[in-house]
């Protein structure tokens, strides 16, 4: 009987070390943010407007200020008086393999959430939705049908110009295209009337109108020909730490923050879309 006693309290002991032990290892992103009052946030220097550097050096864009208003909520939900930001500098190459190896706790770029990625790490309710489409100025053409016997301007030498070129021929729209050599130089043709419309990444087009010298005379159309719905990733099999950033998310488009991170990056005369609208109000989880 003694013998039995001493088995079974030997056992207890190795069960309670062994749960003990695996609990320190598996210690979620929370935990590691609530001790280190700190968050290690990845970014790029070359995805503008979301993720660049600015003038000065440091990182900037949208999803950089996004995640900064994210480590905002995290710091209240941990009551947290201060929540320290360190920036990690990833590349499109490396940027999964930071969150994956534990580098990064958060990936502010513009990163399109796809199945296949979510088989190395996980994602949060989506923050943003790009896709292709026109700047115009105030009287232009609103869709790709109205661009009929018009020229259209798009950066030479990409896989825009050739979506640009497929989807007309797709429609059957009759449009001279004219190749530029920067986004710069396709935006100035635009301004001095030299092409009707100049297509590509809804994102890159907000951030060249913010540039123009009339901001207030240029606006977006409002189709789209492809759909890409931003995320920021996190590690895989940590729910509490994503549920926390979905809520910090949640928190910011029902408050209207999100209003704020926009016009801090494109500027207060470029509207979201009504797509981009919709999305942060069926993104707005209730608590």
């Amino acid at each position: 009987m003694i013998s039995i006693g001493r088995s079974v309290w030997a056992a207890a002991v190795s069960a309670a070390i062994a749960t003990a032990g695996c609990g320190a290892a598996s210690a979620g992103t929370l935990d590691k943010v609530r001790l280190s009052k700190t968050i290690r946030l990845a970014v790029r220097a070359d995805a503008p407007p979301f993720s660049y550097k600015d003038a000065g050096g440091e990182p900037a864009g949208f999803m950089v200020d996004l995640c900064r208003a994210v480590a905002t909520g995290l710091a209240a939900q941990l009551n947290l008086s201060e929540l320290k930001v360190e920036f990690v500098p990833v590349t499109a190459e490396d940027r999964f393999a930071a969150i994956g190896t534990g580098k990064a706790d958060l990936l502010c770029e513009p990163t399109t959430q796809t199945l296949s990625r979510r088989e190395k790490v996980a994602f949060s309710i989506p923050t943003f939705v790009d896709g292709a489409s026109l700047l115009v100025k105030g009287d232009g053409p609103s869709d790709f049908a109205a661009l009929a016997g018009k020229k259209v301007g798009v950066l030479a030498g990409t896989t825009t110009e050739q979506s640009l070129r497929d989807t007309l021929a797709t429609m059957k729209v009759d449009a001279e295209v004219v190749p530029a050599q920067t986004h710069e130089a396709g935006l100035k043709q635009l301004e001095d009337g030299a092409v009707a419309a100049y297509f590509a990444d809804r994102a890159i087009l907000a951030d060249l109108a913010a540039k123009a010298s009339n901001p207030a005379q240029l606006r977006l159309a409002n189709d789209y020909l492809s759909l890409e719905p931003y995320a920021l990733a996190l590690p895989r099999g940590d729910e509490d730490f994503r549920l926390a950033v979905d809520r910090a998310l949640s928190h910011i488009y029902k408050t209207g923050g999100i209003a704020a991170v926009f016009a801090r990056t494109f500027g207060a005369q470029m509207q979201p879309s009504q797509t981009l609208k919709t999305l942060y109000l069926i993104s707005a989880l209730p608590d």
